[in-house]
């Protein structure tokens, strides 16, 4: 069994991280992915950040029947900052120890990897799946040196996929909702329904 585990805040969701989430799945070769949604995410500075239930419903309904793609609450439960270490082995202990993890991040989070909690046990404990983007930065590698020795650099290197290069922003979204602009196409219908539903964004 081989299992991508999708974190970040979704605030919210949009059509890149979904593009982006099936082409991990075809590329990686893997059996399904979880999207986890952040409580705390501890790589970000987020101010007036949605709420939790907010965030978990729309990402639920961005993926409703979709093949291959599940939803997680565990980093939205759980006390504390959201740690990918500490996500990576709840995962090993609830799937079992033969499940291969594949952690999923973009270039931009490659680029400072090294500044993440227990990387070089991150690196070791599961895959690191870059999907390949705007903000990727092959200098990157030396820096991670720092952190990392030369076969754990190098499984990263190996794991770094070219995934279409979505210009979508969940920032973007809000700004544009907030000056009453249409972000139709940019996220799913459902999750912009609720969104109108709930008055979410708005000033």
């Amino acid at each position: 069994m081989r299992v991508g585990l999708y974190g970040g805040t979704f605030d919210p969701v949009h059509c890149g991280h979904l593009i982006v989430a099936r082409a991990v799945l075809e590329q990686a070769s893997l059996d399904r992915i979880l999207f986890l949604p952040s409580a705390s995410p501890p790589h970000k500075q987020v101010v007036d950040l949605l709420a939790c239930e907010h965030r978990a419903e729309m990402v639920r309904l961005a993926i409703a029947d979709e093949p291959g793609l599940e939803f997680s609450d565990f980093d939205l439960t759980r006390k504390g900052p959201s740690y990918t270490i500490d996500t990576v082995l709840h995962f090993h202990r609830t799937l079992g120890e033969d499940v291969a993890l594949h952690w999923i991040i973009g270039a931009d989070s490659l680029a400072e990897l090294m500044t993440w909690h227990r990387v070089s046990e991150l690196v070791d404990a599961c895959r690191i799946v870059t999907a390949g983007r705007v903000g990727w930065d092959r200098e990157s590698w030396g820096a991670l040196r720092s952190e990392l020795d030369d076969a754990q650099v190098q499984r990263l290197e190996a794991d770094v996929l070219d995934t279409p290069v979505i210009q979508i922003s969940s920032s973007e979204i809000r700004d544009r909702i907030r000056r009453g602009l249409s972000v139709r196409f940019s996220i799913p219908d459902a999750v912009l329904a609720y969104i109108d539903a709930h008055g979410l964004y708005r000033l």
